[in-house]
């Protein structure tokens, strides 16, 4: 959040076009005064909160969005501080008629009679994939440093392993258990620096046709056998969708990343849903290439707490985890390996509500025909 100073009156009879033009904007714009009450909304405004301008004029935002709104702490706010702000990609969420979403917040403040203008702009699906590029950047920077790392770390690692298990043999029962503890201990390591050489692309990921259903079976035995045992794991898919071109090895360790994070977050008793659906709208640019349709997305929904906001803008950066047990790599390799599919994911979350959508290109194959 950005908090500016901002000098800017709005006269309605200096200004006799302005009112209308205003109004005409896709954004929802209210004008709220001094005291709190509604003085003014645009037709935008009007579509969204479901009724005409007459019945919204008067009222508080309590009034229309409920006690304990976000939006109305925001705008009290910037009455208290005297200065405007802006909030991008704010989750919204209110009563019927109104809409949850993701919305960029602008609250402009009139120094001369306090009044305060909300601007809200719903941010579209193609704007969100935007932000995808910077988490590309991201897992490429970590390349290099991966596959060095692993080269350099694991070779001492063995030499530890192999006297480990020697010792075990030569000592006492309480400290051949140690020992065997340093080999598993080792063995977790070896295991992370497996999970980082996936960031290195010096090794090109091969693929082939695939049936994303058979890859999503596959993740939902895995994942009833061990980490979603005491989950109810449900399955929503379409069975008529095309191939796609894929790494299947690759993609059961994204989507058994994702089932992994969504368990545990809806804990024991919880309830992760798999999905999969054609949406012909969804579109992603690479770089300065031209969209490309991404029309076979897969989803992954728990009912958990929500993705803690502390971590929201670096959510798939490496070593980030709103968990304490865990490394805080899985989504950093999700990111990664669904880019080199030239696909895109991202996520909505909200406490009971989490959905990672990965987004998928057709097999060449399929779409030539």
């Amino acid at each position: 959040m950005s908090v500016v100073p901002l000098q800017m009156g709005l006269d309605e009879g200096a200004m006799p076009n302005a009112w209308s033009l205003l109004d005409q904007l896709p954004d929802v714009l209210l004008l709220i005064g001094d005291n709190g009450t509604v003085l003014w909304t645009n037709a935008r405004a009007e579509e969204a909160l479901g009724s005409s301008r007459s019945q919204l004029t008067g009222r508080t935002l309590a009034e229309l969005l409920g006690p304990g709104s976000a939006l109305e702490s925001l705008c009290e706010a910037v009455g208290e501080r005297a200065a405007s702000l802006r909030e991008r990609e704010f989750h919204f969420s209110g009563p019927p008629p109104l809409q949850d979403g993701v919305f960029d917040v602008q609250i402009i403040f009139n120094v001369e009679d306090g009044n305060r203008l909300l601007s809200m702009r719903e941010r579209g699906l193609g704007e969100r994939l935007e932000g995808l590029s910077s988490n590309r950047n991201t897992a490429r920077s970590l390349s290099g440093l991966a596959a060095a790392l692993a080269h350099e770390v694991k070779n001492p690692l063995s030499g530890i392993r192999g006297a480990a298990q020697l010792l075990a043999t030569a000592v006492s029962d309480d400290d051949a258990d140690l020992a065997h503890l340093i080999a598993d201990e080792v063995d977790r390591v070896c295991a992370l620096l497996d999970r980082m050489e996936a960031f290195s692309e010096r090794h090109p990921m091969p693929r082939e046709p695939l049936n994303i259903h058979e890859v999503l079976d596959h993740v939902a035995r895995l994942a009833r056998a061990g980490v979603a045992r005491g989950v109810h794991l449900h399955e929503n898919y379409d069975p008529s969708l095309p191939l796609i071109d894929g790494n299947r090895d690759a993609l059961i360790q994204v989507f058994f990343n994702l089932v992994k994070n969504a368990a545990e977050a809806a804990g024991e008793g919880g309830d992760i849903a798999l999905g999969t659906a054609y949406d012909g709208s969804v579109r992603h640019r690479q770089g300065g290439t031209a969209a490309r349709l991404l029309p076979l997305v897969v989803t992954v929904t728990d009912n958990g707490s929500g993705i803690p906001d502390s971590v929201w803008s670096t959510l798939f950066d490496p070593f980030v985890s709103g968990s304490e047990t865990r490394s805080g790599l899985g989504l950093s390799l999700v990111s990664k390996i669904i880019d080199s599919h030239g696909g895109a994911v991202w996520v909505d979350s909200e406490p009971g509500n989490t959905v990672f959508r990965v987004a998928l290109p057709l097999s060449a194959s399929q779409a030539e025909s």
